[in-house]
Formats: structure tokens, sequence, C-alpha cells
């Protein structure tokens, strides 16, 4: 527990019922001391008090009385009598007041380390409960804010909060997503994300100290001032608009009311245009042109609505454009469709403008891998059809029109094998085939696939088969008449 307080004008008494506490080996945050019931009622007025042990007779303002003015609190504690009489009348007056346990003086250490334990226990129970309660009552506060919610839900949600935040003076305050934990206090109720944005609640009263201590920095989006339930979702748009102008302008506080309404034509065309020339030479003027969009959004020529739809419509070109080409460019632009997760539209611009670029230089890099893969089949047809003249490589990358260094690199990793390797075994299959199927002599075998030596012709195709031609030759007939 976090704080009990003694109430209890003896300080002898007081001090050796802070002992027990201190001994009692329940985790106790802070203990404070009264020694009258007016000033224990000031200290309960202006903050919470988990468990509190009271005398009877007191100063002032007795242990009934402190009791009974209790009940009007928002935050009641565990209340334990301490009590020099052992009076029925007093211990039923105490207990109908709210007052949990009545205990006689001289109070027992083992008494109140049972009391104690116990109250622990409800209190973890209890707070857990007030967590979930929390919980059920945020999530309908979001159903509100972003869903269509019919008359009878209303009443019920408003019913739910009725004297809290929502039920007074409160605005809408939409912001860049934030770190941490959602957390939800007197005066504010936060969710981390909503649609993308972190959204708060908070009491008319504390806007300007709040947007000033906690969201400096932040591009934020500010609602109309509202009162109740019925028009949180109407708060809710207000603010994620005016979040978006922040977002656009680079200003860190917008109010709804400062906003343009008034709605553009999109650039349809210019974004077809974008769209054409990032894979073309001429990828940095479609750059130019969307820094040059961006500057007009910010100067306010251009509504937040229509730079989002000009944005989104350029991505759903470029996924359109040149999806078969890159596959990945559907997940890769996926990100930059929602625009507002980034800080602000600089942020977003130089991300987007970069990604396009990279996008750009892998697009060059992926078509010239294509014209490499035209000039090696050409080059691979142009070998199958002459391979029995005197070929060699200068001859065939002459022939693709590709530089000799380039060739021999880009044949190899097409083929698997260099080139003089590749030119053989093909010589060699097509002498297998000729040995085979016809009488043809060697020598005239070694002529047609490209060797004029008949000798070379022979040692290679043994290196190449483990066999003579003519050892080739027996064995295939031999399989053959079998």
């Amino acid at each position: 527990m976090n704080t009990v307080l003694i109430v209890e004008d003896e300080k002898m008494i007081r001090q050796g019922i802070k002992m027990m506490i201190q001994r009692s080996g329940v985790p106790v945050a802070a203990i404070l001391e009264c020694n009258n019931g007016q000033s224990a009622y000031e200290i309960l007025q202006s903050q919470k008090i988990d468990v509190m042990f009271t005398d009877i007779r007191m100063p002032k303002m007795d242990g009934i009385e402190l009791v009974s003015a209790i009940q009007e609190l928002p935050h009641k504690p565990l209340i334990v009598a301490v009590s020099g009489y052992d009076d029925f009348s007093y211990a039923v007056e105490m207990l109908r007041g709210g007052v949990r346990e009545y205990i006689l003086k001289p109070v027992e250490r083992d008494k109140v380390k049972t009391i104690l334990e116990t109250f622990q226990r409800e209190l973890i129970q209890r707070e857990a409960q007030e967590e979930e309660l929390k919980s059920i009552g945020k999530n309908q506060l979001k159903y509100v804010m972003t869903s269509d919610v019919t008359r009878k839900e209303m009443q019920m949600v408003a019913e739910w909060f009725d004297g809290m935040t929502v039920s007074k003076d409160y605005y809408i305050l939409c912001t860049q997503r934030q770190e941490g934990a959602e957390a939800s206090g007197e005066e504010f109720m936060y969710w981390r994300d909503i649609e993308k944005s972190s959204v708060y609640i908070i009491m008319g009263t504390e806007k300007d100290r709040f947007l000033k201590e906690e969201l400096s920095g932040c591009h934020t989006g500010i609602s109309k001032r509202y009162q109740g339930v019925e028009y949180l979702k109407a708060a809710y748009k207000e603010a994620k608009a005016a979040r978006k102008e922040a977002f656009c302008t680079g200003r860190y506080e917008v109010s709804f009311e400062e906003i343009r309404t008034d709605t553009d034509k999109p650039n349809t065309e210019k974004m077809r245009q974008i769209a054409q020339q990032i894979g073309t030479s001429r990828i940095e003027e479609s750059l130019a042109s969307i820094r040059q969009i961006v500057k007009d959004t910010k100067r306010k020529k251009y509504s937040a609505v229509t730079f989002e739809e000009d944005i989104l419509s350029l991505i759903d070109l470029i996924v359109g454009i040149y999806q078969n080409v890159m596959q990945q460019v559907t997940q890769e632009a996926e990100r930059f469709k929602d625009i507002y997760s980034f800080p602000d539209i600089d942020s977003f611009t130089e991300e987007f403008t970069g990604w396009l670029m990279e996008f750009h230089d892998r697009l060059d890099e992926e078509f010239d891998d294509y014209k490499n893969k035209q000039k090696m089949q050409e080059a691979i047809g142009f070998i199958q059809e002459n391979f029995d003249k005197d070929l060699n490589m200068a001859v065939v990358s002459n022939h693709v029109s590709m530089n000799y260094s380039l060739f021999s690199y880009v044949f190899k990793q097409y083929t698997g094998r260099n080139f003089v390797n590749y030119l053989k075994e093909f010589r060699i299959e097509e002498a297998k085939k000729l040995l085979a199927q016809t009488e043809m002599r060697v020598v005239e075998i070694s002529k047609r696939v490209g060797y004029e030596n008949e000798k070379h012709f022979m040692k290679i195709f043994r290196n190449v088969c483990g066999v003579s031609p003519t050892e080739y030759r027996k064995n295939m007939h031999a399989a053959n008449n079998m």
C-alpha cells in the first residue's frame, strides 16, 4: 500500500501504532500522523490515503465526525477505529459510518498485522479491478470516437463517465505516436495508437499546460472545446484534421478553427508524370516536382487533404507501373501510405524521396541485368549456329557489341561456365550425337564440330568422356544392339 494515516491526539500511542505498522511486514510507502480530526480531514481532501487508523475522542473534530465527513470525499480510505472504550454504541455508530475494523487500546501488534495483511490483499484486488474498469472505459471511449454509435450505446457510455473528464469541458488532442505505455489521470486520458496517431482527452483548464509540458515539440491538432460524450466523435475528427494541418505546415499547435476547410483538385496528371519519370533519367526532375508540392503545401497553396490524396495516388501509380519488374515495390511502398506515422512533412519527404532515388537505382540495375541476359541469349544462339567454325570469345563478344572483359564475366554468371569450357562441352556433345547416329569418320566429325586438327579433337574428347571417339561409338552400338 502507498499511504497510511494515523489520527490520534496522544503522541505515544501514535508512535506505537506507527512502529507496529513498520514491523508488520506489509510494505507501506509513507506513514502520516495527525493529532486531531480536522488536520486529518484536510490531508484526506488533498491526497489519496489507503488506510486510516483513527481515535474516537479527539479535539476539533472527533473520530465519528471525521468518518462521517469522509463519506463525501471521492477517495475513501479503509478505516480502523481505535478506542479506549469497549462501548457497543460507539462501535455500531462507527461501523455504520464506514469503519472496517474496531480495535481497543492498548493496541496489539498481532491485531495490527492481521488487519494490514487483510487490507493489503483487498487493495491489490481493488486496484486490479479499477485498472480493468479503466481499460473497459477507455475502450468504450475509443469506440465512441471512431465508430457509429447508437443512441442507447451513447447513453450507456454517458452514464458510465458521469462526473469524469468527458462530462466536463474537454479538448481532444491528436499528435504523432508517442513512446511509452498508455496512461490516464484526473485531468486526461491517453491512447498511444488510434489510427496511427496518439490521442488525448484533456480537461479544458489543463490544455495549455499539457501542450507546453507534455507535447512540446510535437505537431499537435486541437479540437474545439466540448462537454459530453456525445461530442467525442466530432471532437476527434476535428483534432485529427488539425493534426494533419500541423503535420503539413510544420506548426506545433493547430486548432481546428485555423485549418483550411475548402478542397483543391488533386494533381492527378502531375502524379502520373512523376510516376513515369521514376524509371527514367528524369528522376531528379520527378523528385524536384515532389519537393515543390511539399513546399506549396507548407505554404497552404494545397490543403493537407490534397497532399495526402496526391501522395497516395503517386504510390499506387508507382506500384502499378513497376511491380512486374520489382516485385518488392508493393511491400516497400506500403509504409509510405502511413503518411502521418512520420513526425512531420519534412521527415516524410526526406525518406520518401530517398526511397524513390534508391528504387530508381535498383531499376537501372535490373534493366542492365535484363539487357545483359538478352545479350547472353543472343551469344549462345550465335555459338550454337557457328560452333563448327573458327570461334573464340573475341568473335562472339564483338557480335553482341559487348566489352570483352565484361562479356567474359557476364557469360560465366549466366551459364555457370567460362566461354572456353562452354564451347568445348557443346562441341563434344554434338560430336557424341554424330558418333552415335552416323557412320561419319572421326576426322570428318572433328571438322564438323569445329576442330581442324583430328589429334587435338581426339585428345579433348578423351579428356571429357574418358574414352576415345572410336571406343565411344563402339560402346553406343553395343548398347543399342542389346
